[in-house]
């Protein structure tokens, strides 16, 4: 039975039949083939609507982001099981364990570079996946918790990644998760108690390794794999936007799952998996020595996920650098659904056609007046020294707060006359994007010993 051989009059959803199938059992004995050919028809409509739009099938509306995060997690744990058989968690042995993946082990190599470059990609995927729903309107009613689930997969992500971090015990792992645990101290209450319970005890050590260990095995992934099997749901139970273009109807013509979804998404995965693992044959995952918690490098820098947040606290008193800054950008993304939205948006890339020119001058605006701020704060700037009457979480925090916040405002206001308050909020959106990616890219590739700052004309 295939999908060519139900009319579209049919009543009988086509699941239906096909477990109703499996159920009596009508092959011989000996027709395998054709029972598996069921059953996996079985499962991919269980992921998969029965019918798509046409439209949809683009790849330059979805980009396959989401189907790319499937096959990564697929990578990840076929990859991280294997490797477990190796991997031993303590301090003494684990640096040994990456030596031996290297030196002794057929292909052990490979796989710790696939499961390396798999991990980094997917953060990479993750934001790109939710760049995209957002720049399409695709949080529109009724996917508004589709979204804030979709964020709660990213953050589950990047701590997938940190947790993982740690794993080789090489200086690079060893020091990346002392800074970027140290970012918790922050928390008001809390931030302590919350960073002794992580690393199990006052600084990283055997304990913390144990604890990392058990996060990134098993509390961390199937966490992830409840909310991917929740967020899937949704998916179908709220369809996705369909491409369109600004004031017209969306292209109605759909076209069975199978085979015309199923093929491109097969082609898809083979390409992608060709490309990961050639990248990994040839590009090791970095591996310092192992760790010596009584030298630090210099500079010690966090995972370059966690660069942006580093680079804020240079700027900032820790208070708004590590809590208030990234507290405020998180509450943002949740709410950004539940804010007024304009229906008619759902489906179009940046919104209308206009949008397009106002998120690339956002994003150049929010590029070129970060850098030019942190070259300012570097050489000028000296709140404290200015205010020395203030106590610092006032002269290095509220006070450059409301300095950066008061033409944030402005810029939406500006925008949002000139245009349309969905217009306005794409602007914003883009801009805080765009600062947030120009502080990683100037910690990663600017900041060299005791973190100064270092130009490119410089090197």
């Amino acid at each position: 039975m295939s999908t060519k051989s139900i009319s579209p009059e049919s009543k009988i959803n086509l699941i239906e039949r096909i477990r109703r199938s499996i159920l009596r059992d009508p092959f011989p004995p000996g027709d395998e083939r054709e029972r598996m050919r069921l059953v996996m028809n079985s499962l991919i409509l269980h992921i998969h609507p029965t019918k798509v739009s046409r439209s949809a099938l683009r790849l330059n509306y979805t980009f396959g982001l989401g189907g790319l995060l499937i096959l990564l997690s697929l990578v990840l744990a076929t990859t991280g099981v294997l490797l477990l058989f190796v991997y031993t968690p303590s301090p003494e042995a684990a640096y040994q364990s990456m030596i031996a993946l290297k030196t002794e082990i057929a292909f052990g190599n490979l796989i710790r570079n696939l499961h390396h470059w798999a991990g980094n990609l997917m953060v990479i995927v993750s934001l790109l996946h939710l760049l995209r729903v957002f720049f399409t309107a695709g949080f529109a009613p009724p996917r508004e918790f589709n979204w804030v689930i979709g964020v709660g997969l990213f953050l589950l992500v990047v701590a997938a990644n940190f947790s993982g971090y740690l794993l080789p015990w090489d200086q690079l792992a060893y020091w990346a998760v002392t800074v970027g645990s140290s970012l918790l101290n922050y928390l008001p209450l809390i931030g302590e108690p919350l960073t002794r319970l992580l690393l199990g005890g006052p600084e990283v050590g055997a304990a913390t390794l144990t604890n990392f260990y058990a996060l990134h095995i098993a509390v961390i992934p199937l966490s992830i794999f409840a909310l991917i099997s929740f967020h899937i749901w949704r998916v179908r139970k709220d369809t996705i936007t369909v491409p369109r273009q600004p004031n017209q109807p969306s292209d109605a013509e759909k076209v069975t799952t199978i085979p015309h979804l199923i093929s491109v998404e097969l082609v898809y995965a083979l390409v992608w998996l060709a490309l990961l693992i050639a990248w990994s044959a040839f590009v090791n995952a970095p591996l310092e020595e192992a760790a010596n918690p009584s030298h630090s490098p210099n500079p010690a820098k966090a995972a370059w996920y966690f660069m942006g947040f580093q680079e804020l606290l240079l700027h900032f008193h820790p208070l708004f650098g590590a809590i208030v800054i990234p507290g405020l950008g998180l509450l943002g993304l949740v709410a950004l659904p539940y804010l007024e939205q304009d229906s008619d948006n759902a489906g179009v890339w940046f919104r209308t056609s206009r949008g397009r020119w106002i998120a690339a001058l956002s994003f150049l605006i929010g590029g070129a007046a970060t850098f030019g701020w942190v070259l300012l704060d570097e050489l000028w700037l000296d709140w404290s020294g200015w205010l020395p009457f203030l106590p610092s979480v006032l002269s290095n925090g509220w006070v450059p707060f409301a300095a950066l916040l008061l033409p944030l405002i402005a810029f939406y206001e500006i925008v949002k006359a000139r245009s349309t308050a969905s217009e306005a909020r794409l602007a914003l959106f883009t801009f805080c994007l765009s600062a947030f990616i120009t502080l990683t890219l100037i910690g990663i590739f600017l900041r060299g010993e005791g973190m100064a700052l270092i130009l490119p004309w410089s090197f």
